[in-house]
């Protein structure tokens, strides 16, 4: 049995000794609420080969799966046309570009009790709001699939002469959009202006013309040099040289040392990767930057998109209409077709003409029966969520008006968004979303985490909160926590075009394969994309 860290100890170690020595004691009050399941538990049992609510020794579980496994006895098998395993973003663009496509006899498999993956949401009397990823960036005329859906979603007014779509303005993330808490005071936008010096700027313009040399650049197929989604990118060589090189590497060949400029790198590369600059790939980190930037100079900031709930709006649209079977552990799937899958209501047995493979690759490269598949490295990262539901505001700190997006120089969090910002409600009761990247090993966070409770990541959150604002622990009338183990793949150096990544694409007999461990980025829009591109391989099979 893990044994429960202490507050402050658990304070300590995800936002170090100072913050710790300056919290409250522990029976100070903490706000009550609980954790929020992620599906972890059936995760780790498939990944132990054992069914839920099997022995420990797997005494009672469906048989190993993988390329060794045999199937266990079924109650039944059924028959659909088309398999999508994996009620995430990718599995859930695949079901509806399908069903689009005229395919009616199709069925979600997902694991956990709610479809969606990070793309989750909640909702309170008070608000929606996220469980995991919150925006999208307003999309290029290019993006035609993303378009048509957030078209079918009501979210385009309007398109500009060169066929660039005009986001609805109720979802381009309303003023102000960022702010940073540093010595007490807050700051508009992401870089820290106070206390800059000189040559802080000069740095800042030199990164800025970098940035916008590749926002305009394109090749000579017409591709943009990064581009969202990555498969829309220039393939040229000295663009995919720069995944052997770390972000960090290249400020350094770029003589970026500036360290609020540094700071802000870092800052992108944990809110998009889990990562620090020292770790990331300088191709994902230029294309953090430049896949978000348009017109002619590459200077202008493409809009966030964002809805109270974040991206489950999104999932929630891909999903409606289609049959989605929750709580089915698929334990063991073969190239023609064949399934084994444990529901609530025992195992059972499934034959499909198609299945798109909707998982991430460690945990596909479990299922999939199939032995010539090559591996390809992919480390995770974790990812704390907390929801603060709030009776009313607190005091605000001096400086900058309340922002969609609050940070804190120098913290280990991300800060957090508010779920009313869009709607104009700066006042009264709210729901503030608090995310928090383990930049670390995926496993050593798993490890850290162990024993914690409710209690001990709300201190946490309180503990990171209340320098800003005063009299929060008061006004907040309960904070839930989610914690995502294997939240997302993460980009290091040398993983974007790793040899395996083309091959792990392709189909195999009748399965097909979708979802960001194939980009090697977890953004919405990599998911949709490689939905979509399953969804249109299982068409031209089938010659529609």
């Amino acid at each position: 049995m893990a044994i429960a860290p202490t507050r402050r100890d658990f304070v300590a170690m995800l936002l170090g000794a100072p913050v710790a020595a300056a919290c409250r004691s522990s029976d100070a009050g903490t706000p009550p609420g609980e954790l929020i399941a992620t599906g972890a538990a059936r995760g780790h049992s498939l990944l132990r080969g054992l069914a839920p609510g099997s022995s420990a020794d797997g005494s009672s579980g469906p048989g190993s799966p993988g390329r060794d496994a045999r199937p266990s006895p079924l109650d039944g098998t059924r028959t659909h046309d088309v398999v999508v395993v994996g009620g995430g973003v990718a599995g859930l663009a695949a079901a509806w570009e399908l069903r689009r496509r005229g395919v009616r006899d199709l069925v979600v498999f997902e694991l956990d009790d709610v479809a969606g993956g990070t793309a989750r949401g909640g909702t309170s009397p008070i608000t929606a709001y996220p469980w995991g990823a919150h925006y999208i960036v307003s999309p290029h005329k290019e993006q035609r699939d993303l378009i048509a859906l957030l078209e079918d979603l009501g979210a385009i007014e309007g398109h500009h002469k060169d066929g660039t779509p005009i986001a609805s303005e109720a979802l381009r993330c309303r003023e102000l959009e960022e702010r940073v808490f540093f010595r007490g005071r807050w700051y508009e936008g992401l870089y820290l202006e106070a206390g800059a010096t000189a040559d802080d700027h000069a740095q800042l313009e030199r990164f800025r013309r970098e940035v916008a040399k590749w926002a305009t650049f394109v090749d000579d197929d017409g591709r943009h040099a990064f581009a969202l989604p990555s498969s829309a990118a220039s393939a040229l060589p000295e663009l995919r040289a720069l995944d052997d090189l770390t972000f960090g590497a290249w400020l350094d060949r770029h003589k970026i040392t500036s360290e609020r400029l540094r700071w802000l790198c870092d800052y992108a590369c944990r809110d998009d990767y889990a990562l620090l600059a020292a770790d990331t790939s300088a191709w994902a980190g230029l294309f953090y930057y430049a896949s978000r930037r348009s017109g002619a100079t590459g200077r202008d900031y493409r809009s966030v998109l964002t809805w109270p709930d974040g991206n489950a709006t999104l999932a929630a649209h891909l999903a409606r209409g289609l049959a989605i079977e929750t709580g089915v552990t698929v334990t063991r799937i073969t190239e023609d077709g064949a399934l084994t899958c444990v529901g609530r209501d025992g195992p059972f047995g499934v034959r499909a003409n198609h299945v798109v493979v909707a998982v991430p690759g460690f945990v596909a490269d479990r299922i999939v029966v199939a032995p010539e598949r090559p591996a390809l490295p992919a480390d995770y990262g974790a990812w704390a969520v907390a929801n603060l539901h709030l009776r009313a505001r607190p005091r605000e700190a001096p400086g900058a008006p309340p922002a969609w997006d609050s940070v804190f120089y120098g913290s280990k969090s991300l800060g957090y968004v508010s779920a009313t910002h869009q709607a104009g409600r700066d006042r009264g009761p709210t729901v503030w979303t608090w995310f928090y990247p383990f930049t670390e090993a995926g496993a050593d966070a798993r490890k850290q985490v162990i024993g914690a409770g409710q209690a001990e990541w709300a201190e946490a959150v309180l503990a990171d909160l209340e320098p800003a604002h005063r009299g929060l622990r008061g006004l907040v009338e309960r904070i839930d926590v989610a914690f995502w183990g294997h939240g997302m793949v993460r980009p290091r150096a040398g993983s974007m075009f790793h040899p395996a990544r083309p091959a792990r694409l392709l189909p195999r007999g009748r399965l097909h394969f979708a979802h960001t461990d194939l980009s090697g980025i977890a953004l919405f829009e990599e998911a949709f994309d490689h939905g979509l591109r399953a969804a249109r391989e299982i068409a031209a099979a089938r010659g529609t």
